[in-house]
């Protein structure tokens, strides 16, 4: 197995690419902690891991408070000792919406959610990785950040800084034995996210949702969406000794909808 004994934290891991994220590393060998707001979903996948032999702890915490964050990190340390791999995955869509309708607090709750929240955990996260000399922290960021589309200006100027973070901090740990890498998904229609989405701007094109979803995933060499495991097997993949030559870089996993 890929992550034998390893300790990783993964946040909004309740549904979608954070809970195929979870199940895959469990079934790896890692004991997942699983952190998000909603409560009933973190802890049926806490059962999910459990069920199959896992080691798990979920853990209830909003990314974006910095004393949630501090808290989910004790937890983590009192239940495992340490944190191997850090998944910020964290994250809403936030206000379908142009620019100039878009209120300070929208933009500033979803900027906080992913980029605010991936600054905290790292930065508490590296501290025990440098002394240990190891680890991996994984970002999940967004084909957003790197191709434009209407009606999203917080989500993709919060993924964008995400991949920013990523080569910073990759070039501060490289020489300290840690890895950080992202991730940038196409459209994962099976999670919800991704469907309230679609329902949003199906309405505000005047168009029915398959008719907007078909006209979207044409633009897409594939021709289809992406699923949560797809993205879950490029996470293991950068998260494991696989990936041991690999940091400071963005991966798309986008069936093909971006070339940088």
């Amino acid at each position: 197995m890929l992550l034998t004994e390893k300790i990783a934290v993964i946040t909004g891991g309740g549904r979608g690419i954070g809970r195929a994220i979870a199940l895959k590393f469990a079934a790896e060998g890692a004991a997942v902690v699983v952190a998000a707001r909603t409560v009933s979903e973190i802890d049926a996948v806490a059962r999910e891991v459990r069920d199959a032999g896992g080691r798990t702890l979920a853990v209830a915490a909003d990314v974006a408070d910095e004393k949630q964050c501090n808290r989910l990190m004790l937890e983590t340390a009192a239940q495992f000792g340490r944190v191997d791999i850090l998944v910020n995955n964290a994250g809403e869509y936030g206000p379908v919406k142009p620019i100039e309708e878009i209120t300070p607090a929208e933009w500033d709750r979803v900027v906080a959610v992913h980029l605010r929240g991936s600054y905290l955990l790292t930065r508490l996260a590296l501290p025990g990785m440098y002394a240990r000399g190891s680890g991996v922290v994984l970002n999940i960021s967004s084909l957003s950040a790197k191709s434009a589309f209407g009606w999203g200006s917080p989500y993709a100027s919060a993924k964008a800084g995400m991949l920013g973070m990523t080569r910073v901090v990759a070039a501060e740990a490289a020489r300290k034995g840690v890895r950080v890498n992202a991730i940038c998904p196409g459209p994962v229609t099976e999670t919800k996210m991704s469907k309230d989405l679609g329902q949003t701007l199906a309405e505000r094109l005047g168009v029915s949702k398959e008719d907007q979803l078909k006209g979207f995933l044409n633009t897409i060499l594939q021709g289809r969406g992406q699923m949560a495991n797809e993205i879950a097997a490029a996470a293991l993949f950068l998260c494991s000794d696989a990936a041991s030559a690999i940091t400071g870089q963005a991966l798309n996993v986008d069936g093909g909808a971006a070339f940088y």
